[in-house]
């Protein structure tokens, strides 16, 4: 049997800045279930099986959506839950050219999922873009992934504080890249960090990168001190050696990267995980959207999956069609309040 959450703390903390916020979004997560998981497979024992999906990335390579898509396309076809695979990136205008796209051209897009997570609800807040959630079929979240905050190797920070330090003396010390545009996730999780500390969030100076692959590539050239971006997209490359992973946003360190501190056991209490999950075409029948999730579902049952998820990192959240669209109605009043705290929204 795999693993259904591998770290049970995040049903009660999300996304939390100064400790009034902390209390008022756990309370949010207590309402909801928010993150809860008390069971990943579908409630009928027989399997699902899809011929094929078509997965539609609003980013570039080497992003959080790119490899969420792939890993998720990865364990469909070796666990034999789906026959084909295949990928499409599409980026622009913060994910908004893809989302466009799928319900510009919906009744060709009937085998296709569109990977999001948060930022479909940050950038329809922010008008962005001007479409939202409502606009798609969710099908179902699948993923949770906390935010890291990584260095060069040859860095010279080795602690949060360290940064505090240069932010107080002068906040165009510390230059933090990202693989989105301004307010978006990557943006807001280390602004959220200086709110914390008693800071203006409004002085970081972040640097947009369409996708994480290219924040990355500004991080190794020296562009940007410290990389803001999530756990799955920085692991790998940190096992290898070649970034130094300085903290994570998780309430408590996370069995596949134990060496790995986190902000609050550096004195600083942001806590944040980014949902990640998949969504069809406007007019998808709801008969077909549940037989994307139910496969979804299965999906948490397999090998391939378990190899996937902690290659990444990730924790495992499951929340179909209905229930998905609950907590996105419920994170995007979340979302706005965190927002408006932090001056990214009037």
């Amino acid at each position: 049997m795999k693993r259904t959450d591998n770290n049970p703390a995040i049903s009660n903390q999300v996304f939390s800045t100064t400790r009034r916020t902390l209390l008022k979004m756990t309370a949010v997560a207590a309402c909801t279930g928010l993150f809860a998981v008390p069971g990943i497979a579908s409630a009928d024992s027989s399997k699902a099986q899809v011929d094929s999906i078509h997965f539609l990335i609003p980013g570039g390579a080497g992003g959080g959506w790119d490899g969420t898509a792939r890993g998720t396309g990865e364990a469909l076809k070796k666990s034999g839950l789906v026959d084909t695979v295949s990928f499409q990136n599409l980026s622009g205008g913060g994910g908004g050219k893809a989302i466009a796209y799928l319900i510009e051209t919906a009744k060709q897009q009937q085998g296709t999922l569109l990977v999001n997570s948060t930022p479909i609800v940050v950038r329809s807040l922010m008008g962005v873009f001007p479409q939202s959630f409502r606009d798609l079929t969710p099908v179902a979240a699948t993923i949770a992934d906390y935010a890291a905050l990584v260095v060069r190797n040859d860095s010279k920070y080795t602690h949060w504080d360290q940064i505090v330090a240069d932010f107080k003396e002068n906040p165009r010390n510390v230059k933090v890249a990202g693989g989105s545009s301004r307010g978006s996730l990557d943006h807001l999780v280390p602004a959220a960090a200086i709110k914390e500390e008693g800071l203006d969030p409004r002085a970081l100076r972040y640097i947009a990168y369409d996708a994480g692959g290219k924040a990355m590539a500004g991080l190794l050239s020296g562009e940007a001190d410290i990389l803001s971006t999530g756990l799955g997209e920085a692991l790998e490359m940190s096992k290898a050696g070649q970034v130094r992973i300085l903290a994570i946003t998780a309430p408590e360190r996370v069995s596949d990267a134990p060496n790995v501190p986190t902000l609050k056991e550096m004195g600083n209490n942001t806590v944040f995980a980014n949902w990640r999950g998949f969504f069809g075409a406007p007019g998808l029948s709801s008969e077909k959207a549940e037989e994307y999730a139910k496969v979804l579902g299965d999906m948490y049952q397999t090998d391939a999956w378990e190899t996937v998820r902690s290659r990444n990192g990730w924790v495992n959240v499951y929340k179909p069609t209905t229930e998905f669209t609950a907590f996105l109605e419920k994170q995007e009043e979340q979302v706005g309040t965190l927002m408006r705290e932090l001056g990214f929204l009037k």
